[in-house]
């Protein structure tokens, strides 16, 4: 999940009558495909060449500065791309988004509520010490402590007991059968820390001050508030096959897009994930390259008060069917990616069989881009005239397209609009402080999936789920989410998850815009890394060496 996963005032009414025209041009895009590369030619990769041997050391540009590298707070991109290659789990998110062991060497559903992990032997944390089911226990039962409150608390939700049942065994017991729980432990929701460290660090734990003491390929050695990260390669790590390539990476904070673009330019940093859309053209005429991999991450507005006109569904089709959503990607995202119906992308379904996926996509509602017909719903619902807020952030480019598009959309078809613009700290507090929330009825997101099961998203939607930011309700719905995470065969499971799929298509908690590729750039000095957004949850780092 993410929160980007990243004066105010109402637009002016000019922008209405240019329509996606005026969009480009107020964004600084064009609509003349001669003028400026688009994302029309850009394809998937799934590797990118193998290093020539080690290398001494590189950079990585970071858009933000962690939050927290606590992997109990570790919850969006800036967190999850540094802890990936410092702390492990118990399974492994793999590139091509499948699970396989991790810190447990095997796990085992030796009941429909009873999962067994057996921890691999031989594993050591960056001080020396061996990791045990102790720290195991303990890792995991912070998740359910209040007093830690941690973001990942909805993976535990059903979980009754976590005990040790053996030196290096750990039995998890939950209230009912709970498949997503097993999902989860290739995240953050199923790091191992050593239970000393916790101890010992306390409220320290995971900051600049405390740092963290893990079993990755890398160490986290330095972390300079403000400025960067320092990972230094782990020599004792257990896996061979994954031991870093690379004696050190610093992770460089740069908030401004176009200083991480000129950064990567030059080459005063070799690499960076999320590349800023408008930079892209530029740095594919590099030494460098530009790559494009899997992603989970879907763009959506989230409806975030259904007390106002947005409660009437009909509003909610209305406002999607008068955003010219193939526009939209143009300017946000210069066309590197396509326009979704659904809340979820086809890389979470690779257990579900071809039938089911070919179910929960095709038939879907198009919503097409039709401002006299939407202008009609309103109409129809009584809303015209009423007003809705879009909250926004200086985050990125598609943050101001998306907030301007929506405000110009709602004015076309008889809603009054307004932009409120806060700070990126404070845009983050929307997704986990509902006092945040009050007084606004829509806010952009780019929410990946951390599972590879489209049952993570439709689960949020359920009523009074945390992530469920509106309130939504459907008691329907809710029946069908509740069966589908007792289901234990994936394609089972994944049919229950179409059905989810068409009903939020057809209500519209969220308005769903377009998907795109994880983008990736690799300077001149590196290689080796897989383009894909398992980045989070994956040693990556740790695979680059020397082109």
């Amino acid at each position: 999940m993410s929160t980007l996963r990243t004066p105010a005032g109402r637009r002016n009414v000019a922008l209405v009558a240019g329509g996606v025209a005026a969009l480009l041009a107020l964004t600084g895009c064009t609509s003349d495909p001669a003028a400026e590369p688009s994302g029309a030619d850009w394809e998937l990769s799934t590797e990118t060449p193998a290093p020539s041997g080690d290398i001494d050391s590189y950079s990585w540009v970071s858009y933000a500065e962690p939050y927290s590298l606590d992997y109990a707070y570790a919850f969006d991109y800036a967190d999850n791309q540094v802890l990936a290659n410092v702390c492990e789990s118990l399974l492994r998110l793999n590139p091509d988004y499948t699970l396989s062991p991790g810190l447990a060497e095997s796990y085992e559903q030796t009941s429909p509520t009873t999962w067994v992990y057996t921890l691999r032997d031989g594993v050591t944390f960056h001080d020396g010490t061996p990791l045990t089911a102790a720290d195991a226990v303990a890792s995991m039962s912070r998740h359910l402590d209040p007093a830690v409150g941690s973001s990942w608390y909805s993976v535990y939700q059903n979980v009754a007991s976590i005990e040790q049942t053996g030196d290096l065994e750990v039995t998890v017991t939950t209230t009912i059968p709970d498949s997503q729980f097993n999902q989860g432990m290739g995240g953050s929701a199923g790091v191992i820390e050593s239970a000393a460290t916790l101890a010992e660090k306390g409220a320290d734990y995971g900051n600049s001050s405390g740092l963290v003491n893990c079993t990755g390929p890398f160490e986290l050695t330095a972390w300079k508030s403000g400025e960067s990260v320092t990972l230094t390669r782990y020599d004792d790590y257990w896996d061979e096959e994954l031991a870093a390539k690379s004696g050190e990476v610093e992770f460089v904070f740069m908030g401004d897009s176009t200083a991480r673009v000129n950064a990567l330019k030059s080459g005063d940093v070799d690499g960076g994930w999320m590349l800023p859309v408008d930079g892209i053209a530029q740095l594919r005429e590099t030494s460098g390259d530009v790559y494009f991999g899997l992603s989970t991450a879907v763009s959506s507005l989230i409806v975030s008060n259904l007390e106002g006109p947005l409660g009437d569904v009909r509003v909610r089709k209305a406002l999607l069917m008068a955003l010219d959503r193939e526009g939209i990607l143009e300017a946000a995202a210069k066309g590197y990616g396509e326009v979704t119906n659904a809340l979820t992308t086809e890389s979470v379904w690779g257990a579900s069989s071809d039938a089911t996926r070919d179910d929960a996509f095709g038939g879907l509602e198009d919503y097409p881009y039709d401002v006299e017909a939407a202008k009609a719903l309103v109409e129809e619902a009584g809303a015209t005239g009423e007003k809705i807020v879009i909250k926004t952030a200086p985050i990125g480019n598609d943050f101001a397209v998306i907030s301007q598009a929506t405000v110009a959309a709602a004015q076309s078809i008889g809603l009054e609009a307004e932009i409120e613009t806060v700070t990126p700290s404070a845009y983050t507090a929307l997704f986990s402080d509902p006092t945040a929330r009050e007084g606004v009825d829509l806010f952009y997101t780019v929410w990946y999936l951390s599972s590879p099961d489209p049952l993570e998203m439709y689960g949020v939607l359920r009523t009074g789920e945390f992530s469920n930011y509106g309130g939504w309700s459907n008691p329907e719905y809710d029946a069908i989410a509740n069966e589908a995470v007792g289901i234990s065969d994936p394609d089972e499971r994944g049919q229950k998850s179409a059905e989810l799929q068409k009903i939020a298509n057809e209500e519209l908690p969220w308005l769903p815009l377009f998907t795109g590729p994880t983008s990736l750039y690799l300077g001149e000095r590196i290689t080796g890394v897989a383009p894909s957004i398992n980045y989070l949850y994956y040693p990556w780092a740790a695979t680059i060496g020397a082109r």
